[in-house]
């Protein structure tokens, strides 16, 4: 209905300025925007398009190639080498500067490089699972792709639309839009046609509907004003961003980072003092300082998430499984609880209608005939209810009647009613959910006669619903009641005295198949919970012919009485959660992710927009509405639990591969740091000067960048991956110290054969070198390294990089980063020297993962 509140023209003060669009009338707006009901001619819409530009937020490519390469510049650890440069060349140091400068500018190029291409992958991923409009063209509605809309045009929205523009109200029906996305109000706001005041801020403007603002519930028609940039939502983008619950890969990374930074600090602090007290160089000790802060820390960890998950986010597309956002993958293989509804997930999803019944059981055409016109009438949100029930696509049956209104659905009446017109005169058609449908009847058809609904009748129909659902027949109900013509706008208050006509009866066997796939999930240690809004007595037979456990059974009734402690304790005892109302399954999800669960939601509905924004991965399918796909982080292209799986596999081997880097990178890079740390104590000289310790760093991170094409122990995919700081911390514990006592060794051997400080350092770049490759080969897993194959991209580079390292002395520019040709017998002790670390590394590495497997059996916890 029209809102009195705004629907005449308001008064206001004449000024020089035009009214803003919200202050206009309809016939203003079409006469300035050169339109009409009927809509824009595409050739028109064609040629605004190229005026104004597409219905997008993002600028080209270009624009986002320039703010990768800029966030190279501006993480914390190169802002750290460009201080070194700085101060290299204010006291004269211009050649280190120049090299510090290079190596940076080389490291930031690599991430870019990496980076970009992997933000170009997704992004063409996205592109095909974009957003669509309902728009009138041609004087026909048709969909088109939502950044094709241009101002002028009439778009159509219904329960489930993203706005896809600022538009104003042409028509409306119990329309509620969410604006959380815009305002920050959480409830849906009434919407309808007319008139705002100039000076109404956007909650105010009732007669308009903005870009980022979803339907929740009714149907309208709209005229598009502002596209793209020049939307609300735009002008204030930033600012209304939804904060987004911190995932579990996400928490891992921040602690993490916590850990790397009090280590660096430390190390760096009591380094860069001692050598100071020892008289040595201010610049020297200030830059050998910052080298050991920058070679501690591994500073391409972004790139190579990003690149890791890139390609598993590639992969993944060819299993028909789409990213919508990267971080989601590590989250999917973290995934230890998958949340989802029954339909078209656990079920078939192509729900049939097996019968037409009236109130006493018995096959009615009347019943057909009232749900075929609620059916086929109604112009809200589509669903596959409607679907099963018009499949005899019944055109000539639907002629014969007009519809005079419509009461749109909505998740808390749970029906909707249709108005029509024919040869018996009008009636109001209401088809909904049995319980609240009953609430509403006063009487109820018992053959021709109809008779009140006593207590007596009402437990006779409880008691028929309650077989039909314990027999896994979903049920709707139909009621009528004669509509006085004479009124013009229905409106909720009028499904009042209805009376029932009947029942619908609904088959949607389990999907074949599923029982193995919801088997292989729980072997990957995920477990199933059903959330769905049908009776209890549906989803218990359903989990029973699927093999799901069903004893435990919390009903939505009861969660509206519990406190959100009382549903944390209970949630995750809780095998179904049934009758659910659509605000209660943001509340599950909380509740089971506060019990330290990585929860997955999958769901394509609504009211499922809530827990896919706060489940830790929310999981949609390519035929979802578009408020659930855009809250979803993964979209399915099939309904289908088996391409989850592989989702999940994926997720858990690219998962892997990211430890793999971090714990190659910390327990190498830890041990040489003490090494050098320890060394520039008590040398007489620094061990490496900054530049060769910013090289090393360099060199051993090109076959880093290689890791997301490692292959991965089938043992990776076979548990939940979780972030666990502890055992990283001791895994750098163990393996860093291995590393640096085959330093010491190293330092021995040099200083025994007499090695003049341009040599001791060109040896132990060497050492270090070849040493860090021997480390990538061996820890990237936890079986022997000669059982575990790596990729042809990884060998290849790290022999690459070994090559590079034994050579690197010898070629005409060594001098430049301060190295000498080293003798062939100390070239073939200082290689002797890393095989001896890397048997050791074996051996470790056995006793090491004996010992964290029996600490991840007592505690629940993983490392790798």
């Amino acid at each position: 209905m029209d809102n009195p509140a705004h629907n005449a023209a308001p008064e206001h003060r004449v000024t020089d300025f035009p009214p803003p669009y919200w202050a206009k009338s309809v016939e203003a707006l079409f006469a300035e925007y050169k339109s009409q009901s009927t809509g824009l001619s595409a050739t028109e819409a064609a040629a605004r398009l190229k005026t104004y530009g597409p219905n997008a937020l993002s600028a080209d490519g270009r624009a986002n190639a320039l703010r990768i390469l800029l966030k190279q510049f501006l993480s914390p650890l190169v802002l750290i080498l460009i201080f070194a440069a700085i101060v290299a060349a204010g006291v004269g140091e211009m050649h280190d500067a120049v090299i510090i400068g290079c190596i940076v500018g080389a490291s930031c190029l690599l991430g870019f490089s990496q980076e970009f291409s992997a933000s170009c992958a997704v992004e063409s991923l996205r592109r095909g699972i974009s957003l669509t409009a309902a728009v009138i063209r041609d004087g026909r509605e048709q969909t088109i792709p939502a950044d094709q809309l241009v101002p002028g045009d009439v778009i159509k929205l219904s329960a489930g639309s993203l706005v896809p523009a600022d538009a104003v109200l042409l028509s409306a029906q119990d329309l509620n839009v969410t604006e959380a996305a815009l305002t920050g109000e959480t409830f849906p706001v009434a919407k309808s046609p007319g008139i705002s005041k100039p000076e109404a801020p956007i909650d105010d403007r009732l007669n308009c509907v903005f870009t980022g603002t979803s339907v929740r519930s009714g149907i309208a028609t709209a005229l598009t004003v502002e596209t793209g940039n020049s939307t609300e939502f735009a002008s204030i983008a930033e600012a209304v961003t939804r904060e987004v619950p911190e995932t579990d890969f996400a928490r891992g990374i921040r602690r993490f980072g916590y850990l790397m930074t009090r280590i660096m600090l430390v190390i760096v602090f009591i380094v860069f003092i001692a050598n100071l007290l020892l008289h040595r160089p201010l610049v020297d000790s200030l830059l050998f300082s910052l080298a050991l802060a920058v070679g501690l820390t591994p500073e391409l960890l972004p790139a190579i998430i990003s690149v890791t998950l890139a390609r598993g986010a590639r992969v993944m597309a060819r299993q028909g499984v789409i990213i919508r956002r990267l971080e989601a993958m590590e989250n999917l293989g973290s995934m230890d609880l998958l949340c989802t509804d029954k339909t078209g997930t656990l079920t078939e999803g192509t729900i049939h209608l097996d019968q037409c019944v009236d109130v006493t059981g018995q096959p009615s055409d009347k019943v057909k005939l009232m749900a075929i016109l609620n059916a086929g009438l109604q112009a809200g949100l589509k669903n596959p209810l409607d679907d099963a029930i018009l499949t005899e696509k019944p055109d000539a049956l639907l002629a014969a009647y007009r519809k005079l209104g419509e009461i749109p659905y909505d998740f808390a009446r749970k029906r909707l009613s249709v108005i029509v017109a024919g040869q018996d005169g009008a009636q109001l058609i209401c088809k909904g959910a049995v319980t609240t449908l009953l609430d509403i009847c006063a009487t109820a058809k018992a053959g021709d006669v109809a008779k009140p609904i006593n207590a007596e009748l009402r437990a006779e129909i409880d008691d028929r619903y309650r077989q039909w659902s314990e027999d896994g027949i979903r049920v709707i109900a139909v009621a009528t009641r004669p509509f006085d013509q004479q009124k013009t706008v229905p409106d909720k208050g009028d499904e009042i005295g209805l009376c029932l006509e009947g029942f619908l009866l609904f088959l949607d066997p389990a999907k074949a198949g599923v029982e193995e796939a919801l088997g292989g999930l729980r072997k990957r240690g995920i477990s199933i919970k059903i959330i769905s809004g049908d009776n209890r007595y549906v989803v218990a037979h359903l989990a029973k012919a699927v093999g799901l456990k069903g004893g435990r059974i919390l009903s939505g009734r009861e969660i509206a009485s519990m406190s959100n402690d009382a549903l944390f304790a209970s949630a995750a005892k809780t095998d179904l959660f049934v009758e659910i109302d659509p605000n209660q399954k943001e509340r599950i999800v909380k509740a089971l992710r506060k019990a330290n669960h990585v929860v997955g939601y999958l769901g394509d509905g609504i009211n499922d927009a809530p827990a896919l924004h706060e489940a830790d991965v929310g999981i949609s399918v390519d035929s979802a509405v578009d408020v659930a796909r855009e809250a979803a982080d993964i979209i399915l292209l099939r309904r289908d639990l088996d391409v989850l799986m592989r989702g999940v596999d994926d997720g858990r081997r690219t998962f892997a591969n990211t430890l793999k880097y971090i714990s190659i990178a910390t327990s190498a890079n830890f041990g040489n740091m003490i090494s050098m740390a320890i060394a520039s104590l008590l040398l007489p000289f620094l061990p490496l000067l900054a530049k060769q310790i910013l090289l090393n760093n360099l060199l051993a991170d090109i076959p880093s960048m290689t890791i997301a094409t490692d292959r991965v122990d089938p043992i990776e995919v076979q548990r939940p991956k979780r972030w666990n700081i502890a055992g990283i911390q001791r895994f750098m514990l163990c393996f860093g110290p291995i590393s640096s006592l085959f330093d010491f060794v190293t330092f021995g051997f040099l200083l025994f054969v007499g090695a003049s400080v341009d040599v001791f350092r060109t040896g132990w770049f060497v050492e270090s070198l070849t040493s860090q490759i021997a480390t990538m080969l061996i820890i990237r897993t936890i079986f022997p390294s000669w059982k575990s194959r790596p990729s042809r991209l990884l060998v290849a580079t790290t022999a690459a990089i070994g090559l590079a390292a034994i050579s690197l002395p010898y070629l005409p520019f060594a001098g430049t980063f301060g190295f000498v040709p080293l003798p062939f017998n100390m070239v073939i002790a200082l290689l002797s020297i890393t095989v001896a670390f890397a048997v050791a590394l074996e051996v470790a590495k056995s006793l090491f993962f004996r010992r964290e497997r029996r600490h991840s059996s007592l505690h629940g916890r993983e490392l790798r």
